[in-house]
């Protein structure tokens, strides 16, 4: 849930777009989140000091999904955030 809130604050605080598309689907092991604000450009990791009130949210979609084996990035043209998570393996019993 946290990185479906950051990258969708993202796209609505930064493409100055009305329209934002959330897809969230699970395919090959991967849970893959991608939010599109059909509007070229590429997100850009800034470091926040202690007081600052925002800055954060991509270090945090960064760690996050190295922690849980996936990667984080943007389409080729700039409009559309995604990211994958690794799902746990089922174990069987």
């Amino acid at each position: 849930m946290l990185i479906v809130s950051e990258l969708w604050t993202n796209a609505l605080l930064h493409s100055g777009t009305s329209e934002i598309t959330l897809s969230i689907k699970v395919q090959n092991g991967f849970l893959h989140v991608i939010v599109d604000d059909g509007m070229p450009g590429f997100p850009v990791s800034k470091a926040a000091d202690e007081e600052a009130l925002s800055g954060r949210g991509l270090a945090l979609v960064d760690a996050l999904a190295k922690e849980h084996g996936g990667e984080w990035g943007t389409t080729e043209d700039g409009t559309a955030t995604w990211c994958t998570l690794a799902l746990p393996q089922e174990t069987a019993s």
